[in-house]
């Protein structure tokens, strides 16, 4: 993998992470292909090869559903979320395809409360080049923890 790719691998995840902190989740699908998987599994699940995850949507039809879903019906109390996401290994770079790999916190913070670590884990991830420039083909959040806090309304 060439600096430039790199580079762009980069900005695409720091990207990602700065609009779920900002809120802005609109444009949080936007960062799929059309036909893509995104999953919220504990690590136990995954390393068995056992399908049940926290969290499992198969396209962007699904990823946009989620979103109307958080803004429009969901009610809880108010809180931040924000992302450290090390650096990623690249372990497969072909001309249409990077896989890779990354580890996350998220930290949550309610106002008026400390804040605390939510969720860590790493990305997994099938990340096709497009003429849009990099697109999830497949994000798979694999968290440490067999628990969450509560309910996972935002995206990891």
């Amino acid at each position: 993998m060439n600096f430039e790719t790199y580079q762009a691998l980069l900005r695409f995840y720091t990207d990602y992470a700065a609009c779920i902190d900002h809120g802005d989740l609109d444009r949080w699908p936007d960062f799929f292909l059309d036909d893509c998987v995104y999953r919220v599994q504990p690590r136990e699940n995954y390393d068995r090869g056992l399908p049940l995850a926290t969290m499992s949507l198969e396209s962007k039809g699904m990823l946009k559903d989620r979103v109307y879903g958080v803004k429009e019906t969901l009610f809880h109390d108010p809180y931040y979320q924000r992302h450290i996401v090390g650096a990623p290994m690249v372990l497969e770079d072909t001309a249409e395809l990077i896989v890779s790999e990354a580890n996350y916190v998220v930290i949550r913070t309610k106002p008026g409360e400390p804040s605390e670590v939510y969720n860590a884990g790493r990305y997994l991830d099938r990340i096709r080049r497009t003429a849009d420039g990099l697109r999830f083909e497949q994000r798979l959040c694999v968290f440490d923890s067999e628990l969450i806090p509560n309910s996972l309304i935002y995206p990891i």
